[in-house]
């Protein structure tokens, strides 16, 4: 009869750690696979503005995957701000259409900078941020992938969090004869999500967006002026993230394990019946 009831328990114990895993496998495999609750769409290079700021105060709003262009000349500084949230990393492409090689005098050197919130410049962690075009040349291409954002830094850190980011296009070496000729420039932003192996710990009160908080105002207008652009579907650094739950799971399966355990050292020790110091 004990040997009965301890197969019994082995079996349904067996049978409900089973289940807690196939239902937590599944939860895992749908947070991995659905959609960020704060990500963009992905981008499918849509088009976006015709006209890029010239200034951080001016930067011209603009989504994920859309492209930006601009007819411009040579010597402007151009800017667009672009929203990034956390867990995401950013590539930035952009590509500048060159005049004819009969009004040119010399090669010329471009180059794409990425700033934050707070005008911080972030490093690229690779890509061909600054190009050479020879003078015959029609277009240059540049690149620049940041490094993940992160939910939450400490106040002396320059790692990147979640706001605005600003794109800035110029020619920084050239012939003086080439100055102020007509050039049309191209900027898109991609982002990948990087899941939960790049959440930390702790949330950060407000996107890193000038003016009013993009949670407040609509995509792409801050209500001051400012190009408070935000995710079309909101910021997702709030308190949840996919740590939370792997950390439920684990606790879950845990506690089944614990159940298992029991279960199987308490049918082995002295039969049901007997009493003590028998």
């Amino acid at each position: 009869m004990g040997t009965t009831r301890r197969n019994r328990l082995v079996r349904a114990c067996a049978g409900t750690l089973l289940a807690g895993a196939a239902l937590f496998t599944s939860a895992a495999v749908a947070v991995a696979d659905g959609p960020s609750a704060g990500a963009s769409p992905a981008g499918d290079g849509s088009a976006g503005p015709t006209e890029a700021g010239t200034t951080f105060r001016t930067a011209t709003p603009v989504q994920e995957g859309q492209t930006a262009t601009a007819e411009a000349s040579t010597g402007d500084y151009l800017y667009w701000a672009v929203p990034v949230d956390a867990g995401r990393r950013a590539t930035v492409h952009a590509k500048v259409t060159l005049p004819e090689n009969a009004a040119r005098h010399g090669a010329s050197t471009w180059q794409v900078d990425v700033y934050d919130g707070l005008r911080r410049r972030q490093a690229c962690v690779y890509g061909h941020q600054t190009r050479k075009a020879q003078p015959d040349a029609g277009s240059v291409e540049l690149s620049c992938v940041l490094r993940t954002v992160r939910a939450w830094s400490e106040p002396w850190a320059n790692d990147p969090l979640p706001g605005s980011y600003y794109v800035r296009l110029t020619v920084v070496d050239l012939a003086e004869e080439d100055l102020g000729l007509p050039v049309r420039a191209e900027v898109r932003v991609t982002a990948a999500d990087e899941g939960g192996a790049a959440d930390v710990d702790g949330t950060l009160a407000e996107p890193l967006v000038p003016g009013i908080s993009a949670a407040r105002a609509p995509s792409g207008d801050s209500g001051d002026g400012t190009p408070g652009t935000g995710p079309e579907d909101g910021w997702a650094s709030g308190w949840w993230t996919s740590r939370w739950l792997w950390t439920a799971g684990g606790g879950v399966l845990a506690a089944l394990a614990g159940v298992f355990g029991y279960g199987l050292t308490r049918g082995s020790g002295r039969p049901a019946g007997i009493p003590p110091g028998v």
